[in-house]
């Protein structure tokens, strides 16, 4: 049986928590997809540390942790995190896996997403630079190097063959920056590497379903920045939405059960793109301070909006998700009035479904208002102490999505969740 936790919107809803919350009730915890441009966040004994890719339930004795073949590793970053897990007492081998099938994130990689970025001008997409992009390409172009070639005696020569690839293109881009630093830090990675269990992953995770194990499967990014279903070509490189697990685990359709859908109680985005309900005002600034809205991976100040029901319906329908958890309710304590946006105007004409291509239209977003709570609920461990105005909120969700908000987040650390009655 496999459940899957991912976001619904552009990123950054808070799934590290979410996850963490919900690993001690799994065997398995597995990214399925995404690179190290994902940040997932946790507070582990009142100290933050921030994960972009191992899965968020390392920090679980028991918990079994698995990167799968739809992620894109960096070994330099991995080893970086490692080194943080380890100082938190964790012993990260004994329950770190890696599928052989997972994509290597090169050197050139990285600077090839540099110089194509920068070739955009005014047309950047809001790459994190990480390389993500063209690994995703090479692997789609048969390319790739992937941690199983590690093992191969003539690894060396493979890289250096890809490399020299990588160079034409580079040296038609007119890239011309020294990447020697990035290759030693590499070849220490790959050394490093050696020490972890790189295994069949969908042999490997499909053997511990079929015993009975219980797997949660953990996303990266945002439904919305899903290569095909998102703001394109404002969009990752992966499939973000659930199908993605199939392919990004080996799993078959028929093991998932549970789609954990995580929305924030308003919304954020980091980089270029649309963004419908984005508040370029004071009380789009006013959430970004309140809710410490900077990016967990690059500390980008995030984009701030009110809630996005006709895209969050969106997510919800082509993920298949059955319960949502809403995060950072807390972050609304500090207002009077909120806004919910259930309709798009475009032309003239009011919708409910998100257009084709958001970037070639321009989208008026219909808003209902809401009244605040304006109270402190950090405090708060139950349902029933909520303020009514809240409930509120909260059901008029439900009511526009056909999805019920399960568990609400408000605050950072990890006993802030409540269950909803």
């Amino acid at each position: 049986m496999v459940d899957v936790i991912l976001g619904l919107q552009w990123g950054d809803e808070g799934k590290g928590k979410i996850v963490d919350f919900f690993a001690p009730s799994y065997d398995i915890i597995a990214r399925f997809q995404g690179g190290p441009n994902a940040g997932h966040t946790l507070y582990v004994r009142d100290k933050k540390i921030v994960l972009h890719q191992i899965p968020s339930g390392i920090f679980h004795d028991k918990a079994i942790n698995l990167i799968g073949n739809g992620v894109v590793l960096d070994v330099v970053t991995l080893k970086k995190e490692c080194e943080t897990v380890a100082s938190f007492g964790v012993d990260y081998t004994k329950n770190l896996y890696i599928s052989k099938r997972t994509n290597l994130i090169l050197p050139t990689h990285r600077a090839l997403d540099k110089a194509s970025e920068s070739l955009k001008g005014n047309d950047k997409i809001g790459s994190t630079l990480k390389g993500i992009g063209p690994a995703y390409m090479d692997k789609t172009g048969r390319n790739a190097l992937r941690v199983g070639d590690l093992l191969d005696k003539n690894f060396t020569s493979q890289y250096i063959k890809l490399r020299l690839k990588h160079q034409k293109l580079l040296d038609s881009m007119h890239f011309d920056e020294d990447i020697s630093a990035w290759e030693d830090e590499f070849f220490e990675g790959i050394e490093f590497m050696r020490k972890f269990k790189i295994v069949n992953g969908e042999y490997f995770i499909n053997d511990k379903i079929s015993q009975g194990k219980k797997v949660l499967a953990e996303g990266a990014q945002g439904s919305m920045l899903d290569v095909d279903f998102g703001t394109f070509p404002f969009v990752t490189s992966s499939n973000t939405i659930s199908a993605g697990v199939c392919t990004g685990l080996g799993v078959a359709p028929q093991k998932i059960k549970e789609v954990i859908g995580v929305t924030k109680a308003y919304c954020t985005r980091v980089g270029g793109g649309p963004f419908p309900t984005e508040l370029n005002d004071e009380t789009g600034e006013k959430l970004r301070k309140v809710g410490n809205e900077f990016g967990a991976t690059t500390g980008r100040p995030r984009r701030c909006g009110w809630i996005d029901l006709v895209a969050l319906k969106f997510a919800c329908i082509i993920n298949g998700v059955t319960q949502l958890v809403m995060t950072k309710a807390d972050v609304l304590d500090a207002f009077d009035e909120l806004k919910v946006c259930n309709a798009y105007k475009i032309d003239g004409v009011e919708q409910q479904e998100v257009p084709y291509q958001m970037s070639k239209v321009a989208i008026d977003p219909v808003y209902k208002s809401a009244e605040g709570w304006n109270t402190d609920t950090t405090k708060l461990t139950n349902y029933i102490s909520l303020p009514v105005t809240m409930k509120n909120y909260v059901s008029n969700i439900n009511s526009y999505l056909g999805v019920d908000i399960k568990y609400i987040s408000n605050g950072p650390g990890r006993d802030q969740i409540i269950p909803v009655l």
